[in-house]
């Protein structure tokens, strides 16, 4: 059997190489499209036990203390959280938990963002995206930014 041209599409996928504020390796998030949204693998270290808010951000620069990334990934101008009845940003994802090592490890996938170029919502924009981990953990009501404190490890997000 052969599939139609029009159904197969390009193999969408990116990475963000994590670090600390330091400078120092903090671990990977992979990004892959999907038909039922992007699936966002999170492996990092080096963080605080406990909860830690996530997000993806406007700019796809990471120079500490990471305030060069600006804020969170927002084109369609919604409020902050998923429990916002004006939200959520595109860029807002659920809390990671740190185990007492510092490490952290999640998948979800996000409805809000897309691998797929010129696209508003798409993480591939000319000044680029980025991820951060927060201090503490996203409230997911409090807006522009969950409460969540500094931010202690970024990563640009490229293509793969």
């Amino acid at each position: 059997a052969t599939s139609s041209p029009a159904l197969v599409q390009a193999n969408l996928s990116a990475q963000a190489a994590m670090q600390d504020a330091k400078g120092s390796k903090a671990g990977t998030i992979d990004l892959e499209e999907t038909a039922n949204g992007v699936v966002i693998k999170v492996a990092v270290t080096g963080l605080s036990p406990g909860e830690h808010a996530i997000h993806i951000h406007n700019v796809g620069t990471c120079e500490p203390p990471f305030t060069t990334a600006g804020p969170h990934f927002n084109p369609e101008g919604k409020k902050h959280g998923s429990m916002s009845p004006d939200g959520q940003h595109a860029g807002d994802l659920p809390n990671l938990t740190a185990a007492a090592s510092g490490e952290a490890k999640a998948e979800f996938t996000s409805k809000h963002v897309t691998l797929k170029p010129n696209v508003a919502n798409s993480v591939f924009k000319p000044q680029g995206t980025s991820f951060i981990i927060h201090a503490g953990p996203d409230d997911h009501k409090t807006d522009p930014t969950g409460n969540s404190g500094d931010r202690v490890a970024c990563g640009v997000i490229t293509a793969k």
